[in-house]
């Protein structure tokens, strides 16, 4: 059974300078047409696959709470309908600050989403500015406010370090005024600069002046220690949470497991198959009004590569790969079939073996993509 699903939103008000992810301008797009080419996708699949009982479904985007509350409101009814959206699932939304006004709050709310994600990236209103933010700070108060008024109780925030200009002082800062949202998930990413981005071009420039290497580890190091001080637990390199509200969606890809994708540019992974849609607005919809799937590309992934993605995915985890579920999954015993490999990570302590598990060390954590790297291209 497959037990996630990952829906995309591809409109903006405004576009952030380091963001490539799928998205256009809100304005004059055809966002109900969209909807409707969104429930014809839902109904295929299901038609294919048959019905499944999901456990997470994540909106993402863009930015879907750019959406009008009656349209959030046909989005969630027809996710409930199509998807058959059960009171013990895990709902994301993921949410701008400012975006959230009560109407739309109580669309989100009585349409069965039980969980948002916000956008925060910094507590510095500069900051936020310089890198394409329209909300300030003071708004991330009260939206999580209203939030809660509503009566969300799974709240999750998103903080982005290593940014143009960023100090370290700053980012302790931004931690500091964090944790007095009493929520119950952090995510933490250092920032990466993407080609076809605002940020790219100005760093061919040379005119991004960004922390460095050096700072940027100091950040992640104050990062790991202040969600540790204040009850916030490891479960990946980028996020943390309160015991019991780690996100399933996000356990999803690091487990290796299926999900499907639905919306325009958005990825799933069904069978054997890792598949893309089609970006574009038009080349997206215009399939679905044919009856026909938006494919993009669809590949069908190797015994090999499966092996690679258990690893590189599972790694992110704190808890690590287990010795004894790679084994049954792949009939191969993990530890031969990667020797050299581990036993060379070992010796510079970046990888370790703990309780049947393979999972990066506190040192290992800081070079997590080296580490990544050293399984790929190493069976053939």
């Amino acid at each position: 059974m497959i037990q996630a699903a990952y829906i995309h939103i591809p409109f903006c008000e405004h576009i952030c300078h380091y963001c490539d992810f799928n998205k256009v301008f809100l304005k004059g797009q055809p966002v109900d047409e969209y909807l409707d080419s969104l429930e014809k996708e839902m109904k295929l699949t299901i038609e294919k696959y048959g019905e499944q009982k999901l456990s997470t479904i994540f909106v993402g985007g863009g930015t879907p709470t750019s959406l009008t509350a009656p349209q959030l409101e046909r989005l969630c009814g027809i996710i409930n309908r199509e998807l058959k959206v059960h009171p013990e699932i895990e709902y994301t939304f993921e949410a701008n600050p400012g975006d959230l006004t009560e109407d739309k709050l109580k669309a989100l709310y009585e349409g069965g989403v039980n969980r948002l994600s916000f956008g925060v990236q910094s507590f510095n209103n500069k900051l936020l500015q310089r890198i394409g933010r329209t909300h300030k700070a003071e708004e991330v108060f009260s939206s999580i406010e209203s939030a809660k008024k509503i009566g969300f109780d799974n709240i999750s925030v998103d903080l982005i370090y290593s940014l143009p200009g960023q100090t370290l002082e700053d980012f302790q800062e931004t931690l500091k005024t964090a944790f007095t949202l009493d929520i119950q998930h952090y995510s933490g990413y250092s920032l990466i600069i993407e080609p076809k981005t605002v940020f790219y071009n100005l760093m061919r420039k040379g005119k991004l002046p960004t922390p460095g290497e050096d700072v940027e580890a100091s950040m992640y190091g104050v990062l790991m220690e202040e969600m540790a001080n204040h009850g916030f637990q490891q479960y990946e390199i980028s996020n943390f949470a309160k015991p019991g509200f780690e996100s399933r969606h996000n356990l999803t890809y690091w487990n290796n497991t299926e999900y499907f994708g639905f919306g325009a540019g958005s990825h799933g992974y069904v069978g054997k198959n890792r598949y893309s849609n089609y970006g574009p607005l038009k080349k997206y919809m215009q399939p679905l009004e044919q009856g026909e799937f938006p494919l993009m590309h669809e590949h069908e992934v190797t015994v090999v590569e499966q092996m690679e993605e258990e690893l590189f995915l599972g790694l992110r985890k704190n808890k690590g790969v287990s010795l004894l579920s790679f084994e049954e999954k792949y009939n191969q015993n993990l530890l031969q079939l990667f020797d050299k490999e581990i036993k060379g990570l070992i010796s510079r302590e970046l990888i370790e073996i703990e309780d049947g598990y393979l999972r990066l060390t506190d040192k290992g954590r800081f070079l997590g993509n080296e580490v990544f790297q050293s399984f790929i291209g190493v069976l053939k």
